[in-house]
């Protein structure tokens, strides 16, 4: 069976306006970036490819199989959303085992996996813990740990670790690398960072429209030569902030040191960086806009 996940021509309109433009992507097995600022489409895709909205036209493809054909491509997917929510008054275990009897899990099967897939997230110790005394980083594991309950081909996640303190991002992103290393993991995010420490595939949208699709390495070669670092005062900062993308910036008392974006070396003190790859996006979106 085909490993992975291919979108033709993709568009979906709401009423007149047009959330997703003419989408041409292919998603590999493994961990895939899809990245883009809040409103890019990112969830709308990701609804779509998971059956909970249909498409307006154009062609969508999951391990072989088509959309359309819903109960067969709902076995094969787990779907994590943003505002995802479980049984408050439950525990972990037993909202599991619920959304077991749901799945028309067999019992045996039932108390053979929750277990594992406990252990797998780092809950075995809190499975009698009830979900709404649980931290957020703890619920973001527990959501993973119901998605693959039925141990799906494809993991889609939608901004996983908004809110989440450091430590808990790294040890969510570890898990999904994890869990990626045998089907296709679909990691939406607007943080950069997200998707610098586990993708090497990735798409960024913007406004509906597909905006590179590749290889991280690939979106780095890309700012080649575009972007500069400059020590400036922070009288000067606001005119720079005018004139250039800024990516990022550091203030020490009266002095700046920054980041930005310019097709070429724009003053004597600029010096030319390697790209990051919040470097990377912010040169990209630059000359997306640039654009219009």
């Amino acid at each position: 069976m085909d490993t992975e996940i291919v979108l033709k021509d993709l568009s979906k309109c709401y009423g007149k306006k047009q959330a997703l433009h003419h989408v041409n992507l292919t998603i590999p097995q493994g961990m895939f970036g899809l990245l883009g600022p809040n409103g890019a489409g990112k969830t709308t895709l990701m609804k779509i490819i998971s059956t909970l909205l249909p498409k307006t036209s154009g062609e969508v493809k999951v391990c072989g199989v088509d959309i359309e054909q819903k109960k067969e491509i709902r076995g094969m997917i787990g779907y994590l959303p943003q505002d995802f929510s479980l049984y408050g008054n439950m525990t972990a275990y037993e909202a599991m085992d619920y959304l077991g009897v749901l799945s028309d899990m067999k019992k045996q099967e039932r108390k053979e996996r929750i277990p594992f897939l406990l252990e797998k997230v780092n809950l075995s110790d809190d499975h009698r813990t009830k979900v709404k005394a649980m931290s957020g980083g703890m619920r973001r594991r527990l959501g993973i740990a119901q998605a693959i309950l039925h141990d799906p081909k494809v993991l889609i996640v939608d901004e996983p670790t908004a809110g989440l303190d450091p430590e808990e991002r790294v040890r969510f992103r570890n898990l999904l690398c994890e869990i990626a290393e045998d089907r296709i993991v679909i990691l939406s995010t607007h943080i950069v960072g997200d998707i610098e420490a586990t993708c090497e595939n990735i798409a960024i949208l913007n406004q509906g429209e597909l905006l590179f699709q590749g290889t991280v390495t690939g979106l780095l070669e890309k700012a080649n030569g575009k972007i500069f670092s400059a020590d400036v005062s922070r009288k000067e900062l606001p005119m720079l902030k005018e004139q250039y993308e800024v990516t990022s910036m550091m203030i020490q008392g009266t002095q700046a040191q920054v980041r930005f974006v310019a097709g070429e070396k724009p003053f004597a003190s600029a010096k030319a960086c390697i790209p990051n790859v919040e470097d990377a996006y912010m040169c990209l979106m630059h000359e997306k806009r640039g654009d219009r």
